[in-house]
């Protein structure tokens, strides 16, 4: 029975995998997947991305925000496989709505100060900073959780390059802002 299940579910995600392939190069419209807690929104990011499907985190347009700050923007060509793997893994949204029928735009969650040596990025609540001369993270702030002053005394002092991924530290929402600023800090440290 597992063996079956796991072909099953393998053909599935082969699938998704093959039809966004097909869509990328296709001007396709977008949806967003609202939730009411982050933990949702993290999870539900998880089984997307593991099933190859091209995702990113925003905040939702002010119009529609009923449950946290964070929702999952997605191609909506998708839809389908979505609301499949959400329910599969027992991640219930409040709503998936079209963003192109609504004239709706995600918000970024990302901030970038640069203070000329510095480059700083906020992602959410959590802020990362780092030298631009050599890369090395120089700060860490911002959020509430008890695990910041672990994540800033395991990140500070490090380069961007070699330092461990904020995820593999923390658990908290804390911790995933902070991914999400790593994440964003490389991308524009490389252009």
């Amino acid at each position: 029975m597992k063996t079956l299940f796991k072909k099953i579910y393998s053909g599935i995600t082969e699938s998704i995998k093959s039809s966004v392939k097909k869509d990328h190069n296709a001007v396709s419209a977008r949806g967003i997947i609202l939730f009411h807690h982050t933990s949702d929104v993290i999870k539900a990011e998880e089984v997307l991305r593991g099933a190859g499907l091209d995702v990113c985190v925003k905040g939702p347009p002010p119009e529609v925000r009923t449950g946290c700050d964070m929702a999952v923007e997605f191609p909506l060509v998708s839809e389908l496989a979505v609301n499949r793997l959400l329910e599969q893994n027992n991640v219930k949204p409040i709503n998936i709505l079209p963003l192109q029928d609504l004239l709706l735009e995600p918000v970024s969650l990302f901030n970038t100060k640069d203070f000329g040596d510095f480059l700083m990025v906020r992602a959410a609540n959590m802020k990362i900073t780092v030298d631009k001369r050599d890369l090395r993270i120089v700060n860490i702030s911002g959020g509430g959780c008890p695990d910041v002053p672990y994540l800033a005394e395991q990140l500070v002092g490090k380069s961007l390059n070699d330092a461990p991924e904020p995820r593999s530290l923390g658990k908290t929402l804390c911790g995933y802002a902070l991914q999400l600023a790593y994440e964003e800090l490389r991308k524009q440290c490389r252009g």
